[in-house]
C-alpha cells in the first residue's frame, strides 16, 4: 500500500502509515538477548531488607518475610515525595510552576524471572488488585490529581532492574498525553453523543482485521492509528471511565487479555522490550469525564523516532496495523 496520513479520532493528531519505508515485518525483528540478572544481590528479592518502606502486601494474612506474592512499597528514589501539605503553585517570570509533591510506589512480584505474561492467573490478578487498592488509598489525598500506572520491561523500555516490577506515580497535574486523550474524548462526545473509544471498539469488531484477541469482557487490537509498529490497545468492552471502579470479574478479563497480548508479542516479535500503561480518567472533576473509557496501551520497543518525528510531532509507522495484527495472530 502507498503511504497514508491518518488522523487520530481522539487527539486529532496526524500520523503516517508508510509500510514501503520498512522491510517486511519479520525482517526487522531481532531476537532480544535477554540478560537475566542473578538473584543474588537483587534489591527486590527482599524489598524491606533493601530499605523500601512497606505499604501493603498480598496475601494479606501471609508472613511478609516468607510468603508474600505481591508487595507494594515506596520507591527509594522517587520522582515525587509526599508532604502533609497542599501543593504550592506559583509563577517564575512568565512560567507556571507546581511543586513536585506526590507519591511514587513500586509493585513487586515475588518470582525473580516471571514477567507479567508468565505469572499464574492468581498472581497476575493480584497485581491489578494492588493497582486498584493503592489507587483508592491515594484517592482522597488533596495533592493528587492523576495516578500514572505503568510497567517497563527491559532496558530499552527504561527498566533499570531485571526483577519484574510495576510503578505508580501520583502527581499534582494531569499529564499532557492524558489531557489530550481526555479533551479529545470530550470533544467527540459533544459532537456525536457517544464514546469515541466505544466507537473504535465497534468498528474494530465489525472490520475484524486488527483484532488479535478478545474474551467476554475485553478486546485487544492494533489501532488503525498506530503511532508505533505493533502497538496494541486493550479495552474493557463495557463503558468504564474509571479504572479504580472496575469490578473484580471485569478486571480479571482485562488481565487475561493483557497476558495473552504480551505472550503474542513475546512469541511473534522475538521477545522485544516493551512498556504498558493505563490511561484512566483523573481523580478530580470525575463527573466531567463520564464519557471517557479507560484502557491499556502496549508499545514494543522496535522503532526509534528520528528527525521528521521530532521536528513535526507526526509519527511514521512502517508497519501497516492490518499486517501487524496478522503477524501477532
Amino acid at each position: 500500500m502507498n503511504s497514508e496520513l491518518r488522523q487520530d479520532l481522539v487527539s486529532g493528531d496526524w500520523i503516517v502509515i508508510a509500510p514501503k519505508r520498512g522491510k517486511r515485518p519479520h525482517q526487522f525483528l531481532r531476537k532480544t538477548k535477554r540478560f537475566k540478572a542473578p538473584i543474588k544481590g537483587c534489591p527486590f528479592e527482599d524489598p524491606l531488607k533493601s530499605g523500601h518502606e512497606l505499604i501493603f502486601a498480598y496475601p494479606e494474612s501471609a508472613s511478609i518475610k516468607n510468603n508474600w506474592q505481591v508487595m507494594v512499597v515506596k520507591n527509594k528514589y522517587p520522582v515525587f515525595v509526599h508532604k502533609k501539605q497542599g501543593v504550592n503553585k506559583f509563577k517564575k517570570g512568565p512560567y507556571s510552576v507546581v511543586e513536585g509533591i506526590g507519591h511514587h510506589d513500586l509493585i513487586i512480584t515475588r518470582n525473580h524471572h516471571k514477567n507479567f505474561p508468565h505469572l499464574n492467573k492468581e498472581t497476575a490478578n493480584l497485581v491489578f488488585q494492588a493497582f486498584r487498592d493503592r489507587y483508592l488509598m491515594l484517592f482522597n489525598d488533596p495533592c493528587v490529581v492523576y495516578v500514572s500506572i505503568f510497567h517497563n520491561w527491559g532496558p530499552k523500555a527504561g527498566a533499570s532492574i531485571y526483577h519484574p516490577h510495576y510503578q505508580m506515580i501520583a502527581l499534582p497535574v494531569v499529564p499532557p498525553d492524558v489531557n489530550h486523550s481526555l479533551s479529545g474524548s470530550l470533544r467527540f462526545f459533544k459532537k456525536h453523543k457517544k464514546c469515541v473509544h466505544c466507537t473504535m471498539i465497534e468498528y474494530e469488531k465489525k472490520e475484524k482485521k486488527r483484532v488479535i484477541y478478545e474474551n467476554e469482557g475485553a478486546i485487544v487490537f492494533t489501532p488503525f492509528i498506530s503511532r508505533e509498529p505493533f502497538e496494541l490497545r486493550i479495552f474493557p468492552k463495557k463503558h468504564l471511565p474509571y479504572f479504580e471502579n472496575t469490578l473484580d470479574n471485569d478486571l480479571e478479563l482485562i488481565v487475561d487479555a493483557l497476558q495473552k497480548a504480551l505472550l503474542k508479542i513475546e512469541k511473534r516479535l522475538k521477545d522485544p522490550d516493551y512498556n504498558f500503561f493505563i490511561h484512566t480518567a483523573p481523580i478530580l472533576n470525575k463527573e466531567k469525564y463520564k464519557n471517557y473509557h479507560w484502557h491499556i496501551e502496549i508499545q514494543p520497543k522496535i522503532s526509534i523516532s528520528a528527525g521528521f518525528e521530532l521536528s513535526t510531532g507526526i509519527e511514521i509507522t512502517v508497519v501497516d496495523p492490518d499486517e501487524a495484527a496478522r503477524v501477532l495472530r
